[in-house]
């Protein structure tokens, strides 16, 4: 009997270690107004803090108001204001194509080079459909943080 109760709360405490370990990050839309055909609810990463040296997953809950076949995903991440990195990407690698009218699931991983410097950062994410037109432009903050030594070299 005891031994099941311990197995029990072990299962509680790694299943709350999990949840912790994924938190929501509320977005701001480039324009404040929001006049977009994604929106985004909100962004779930993990780990959070992002840990350097280890992958980190952002995925962004949206819901769009047009089917999209095809477009790019124009990330830039600034640290304390300064722009220090810019990527694209096939908005096709990052989540299922066509998009269809309503609800769905962006997911971008990344791994941090170990000299990735701590601190505070900012996401900006624009979404574009095939013809370039903006579907959504949103921004989010995120710490990253040292890792393990081992995670360092």
């Amino acid at each position: 009997m005891e031994v099941a109760q311990l197995k029990f709360v072990l299962s509680l405490f790694v299943a709350f270690l999990l949840i912790r370990s994924i938190r929501a990050k509320s977005v701001r839309y480039c324009d404040r107004e929001g006049n977009y055909a994604v929106k985004v609810a909100e962004v779930e990463m993990s780990p959070d803090p992002v840990v350097r040296g280890q992958p980190a997953t952002f995925n962004l809950i949206a819901s769009s108001g047009v089917p999209i076949s095809t477009g790019k995903l124009v990330i830039d991440v600034s640290y304390f204001g300064v722009p220090i990195h810019k990527e694209i990407h096939d908005l096709c690698e990052e989540t299922t194509c066509p998009v269809s009218v309503g609800d769905f699931v962006l997911s971008h991983t990344e791994l941090l080079p170990g000299f990735t410097p701590p601190g505070s950062y900012t996401l900006k994410m624009i979404m574009n459909d095939e013809d370039e037109n903006e579907l959504t432009c949103v921004r989010f903050d995120f710490r990253i943080k040292v890792g393990s030594s081992v995670a360092d070299i």
